[in-house]
C-alpha cells in the first residue's frame, strides 16, 4: 500500500507542471490589460509601463513562466497583481469558506442520496421508487440560482420570525465572531507552516467553535451555511441517489446475491451485507469526483449567499485578469483533486478486498 501511495504521488508532478503550465500560458490569453483592469481605463502609458515592470510583465512569457515556476519550488505562490496580497494569505483566507460548505453540502447529499438510491433500488418500479427518481432529475434539472433564490426567500422572508426562519447571506451574524484556535489556546507567537495551518483550520468555523468550545457561535455558523449547503448539495445529491440505484440494482441480480437468499437470509442482511457494500464502489467514485468538483468552488452559490469562498475570487480574479490569483488558486485546486482521487483509491481497498490483493 505504500508503494502504491508513492508512486500515485510521484506521478501527480507531472500532472500538476502540465496544468500549471497551461493555466499560465492560457492566462495570458484572456483579452485585456491586467494594468487597466487593476488601475482603470484612465491609467497612462508610464504608469502602465511601472506596473507591468513592477510586476515583472514586461519579461517574455517563458522567462515569466521560469520565474514563476521556481518561486512555486521555494511554496511562494507570488503576489496579487490587482489587490497586492500574497496568494498563499488569499488561499488560508478564502478556501476555508468552499471546504466548510463543500463539506456540509456533501453530508447532506451522502446521507440523503445513497437512502433514497437503496430505497429505490429495493422497490424497483413501485411509487416509491418513480418518487425518488423524479425527485432526483428536479435536483439535476433546477439550476442553483433558481433553487438558492427559492431558499433565501422561503426561509428569510416568508418564515421570518419565525424558528424556522435562516439567516440568507454570510458566515456568522452581526456582533458574532468566531475566535481562532491561536487566541484561544494563547498561540499568537507561533509562526511558520503551524501557524498557517493553524489560520487556515481556524478559517473552517463550525468545527473550530465546536473544538473550542464557542458553542453558541458554531450554532450561529451552522445556521449561516445550511442554506447555501441544501442549495449546493442539490445535484450531488440527485447524481450519487441515481448512481446508487443503478448500482444495487445490478449487484442484486447476481448469483451471490440469490444464493444469500436461497439460504433462507433475511432481505434486509442481504440487502446492506450483500449488496450496498458492494455496490458502494461506483458510488464512491461519483462522491469523489463531486467532491473534488466543489472544492473548486461554486460561483452561483457562494455570490447568491454573499460567501468569499474560493470560485467567487477566481471569477473576480478572471474578470480582472490578476493572472498570479488565477494560477495559484488553480493548482491548489488541482492539488486537491489529486488529494480526493488518492483517499477514493484507496477507499476501494477497505470496500473491497480484491482490490487489496491486486
Amino acid at each position: 500500500m505504500t508503494r502504491f501511495i508513492l508512486r500515485r504521488l510521484a506521478l501527480t508532478i507531472p500532472v500538476l507542471f502540465g496544468i500549471l503550465f497551461l493555466v499560465f500560458a492560457l492566462s495570458r490569453l484572456i483579452p485585456g490589460d491586467p494594468c487597466r483592469a487593476a488601475l482603470g481605463e484612465r491609467a497612462s502609458e508610464a504608469t502602465c509601463n511601472a506596473y507591468a515592470e513592477r510586476n515583472g510583465l514586461d519579461e517574455p512569457i517563458p522567462v515569466q513562466f521560469g520565474i514563476y515556476v521556481g518561486q512555486i519550488v521555494t511554496g511562494d505562490l507570488g503576489r496579487s497583481l490587482k489587490i497586492s496580497r500574497p496568494v498563499g494569505e488569499l488561499l488560508i483566507d478564502r478556501l476555508p469558506t468552499t471546504v466548510e460548505l463543500t463539506l456540509m453540502a456533501m453530508f447532506f447529499a451522502v446521507i440523503i442520496g445513497i437512502p433514497l438510491g437503496m430505497l429505490s433500488a429495493v422497490r424497483r418500479n413501485s411509487a416509491a421508487d418513480v418518487g425518488t427518481m423524479v425527485f432526483a432529475n428536479l435536483g439535476v434539472s433546477m439550476p442553483v440560482f433558481v433553487l438558492g433564490l427559492l431558499l433565501a426567500y422561503f426561509f428569510a422572508i416568508v418564515l421570518k420570525d419565525t424558528p424556522l426562519s435562516l439567516p440568507p447571506s454570510g458566515r456568522l451574524s452581526s456582533g458574532v465572531r468566531v475566535e481562532s484556535m491561536v487566541e484561544v489556546w494563547g498561540l499568537q507567537d507561533l509562526s511558520g507552516p503551524i501557524r498557517g495551518l493553524l489560520d487556515f483550520l481556524s478559517g473552517i468555523y463550525i468545527p473550530t467553535a465546536l473544538i473550542t468550545g464557542q458553542f453558541g457561535a458554531a450554532a450561529d455558523a451552522f445556521r449561516h451555511m445550511l442554506l447555501p449547503a441544501l442549495a449546493l448539495s442539490t445535484i450531488p445529491m440527485a447524481i450519487i441517489a441515481r448512481i446508487t440505484r443503478s448500482s444495487l440494482l445490478d449487484v442484486l441480480g447476481q448469483d451471490y446475491v440469490r444464493t444469500a437468499r436461497a439460504k433462507g437470509l433475511k432481505e434486509r442482511s442481504v440487502v446492506l451485507r450483500h449488496g450496498a457494500r458492494n455496490a458502494l464502489l461506483p458510488v464512491v467514485t461519483i462522491i469523489g469526483l463531486q467532491l473534488g468538483a466543489l472544492l473548486s468552488g461554486a460561483v452561483l452559490t457562494e455570490t447568491i449567499f454573499n460567501l468569499s469562498g474560493v470560485g467567487r475570487t477566481l471569477y473576480e480574479a478572471i474578470t480582472g485578469r490578476d493572472y498570479v490569483v488565477i494560477q495559484g488558486f488553480t493548482l491548489a485546486i488541482a492539488i486537491i483533486y489529486v488529494l480526493v482521487n488518492l483517499l477514493v483509491d484507496l477507499s476501494y481497498g477497505i470496500l473491497d478486498p480484491r482490490v487489496r490483493q491486486q
